[in-house]
């Protein structure tokens, strides 16, 4: 399985913008999704996650302003970013859990090579 993140770029604040994530390879079921972001100095955090069931959880960093998607006949996942601000300037990574076969229920876990976003003020 592999991930690739894209749509990452330059924004002013209270731009937008929306990060895509296209899974290729095979895989039975998708458990989780989510997205992380990196920025300089500091330890990747969640930024938003959603699960096999639907249910979502964002960072408090993140409530109102980004929501989370996914388009299960493409393969894809998405993060609309809206009202971004300078504290947002990340690089941003898309991840996925999966179950690779249908008789194994061990999740396997997969990374995209990142996308940085900078919203400047």
């Amino acid at each position: 399985v592999q991930l690739q993140a894209s749509g990452g770029g330059f924004v002013q604040a209270g731009g937008f913008l929306r990060l895509s994530c296209a899974a290729s390879g095979n895989f039975y079921s998708i458990n989780r999704m989510g997205w992380y972001r990196q920025a300089p100095g500091k330890q990747r955090e969640l930024v938003a996650l959603k699960t096999s069931g639907g249910s979502t959880n964002y960072a408090d960093s993140v409530k109102g302003r980004f929501t989370i998607s996914r388009d299960n006949a493409k393969n894809m996942m998405y993060l609309q970013m809206d009202s971004l601000k300078p504290e947002d300037t990340a690089v941003y990574y898309c991840n996925l859990v999966v179950r690779l076969y249908s008789n194994n229920y061990e999740q396997y876990d997969y990374w995209g090579q990142g996308t940085q976003v900078t919203v400047s003020s």
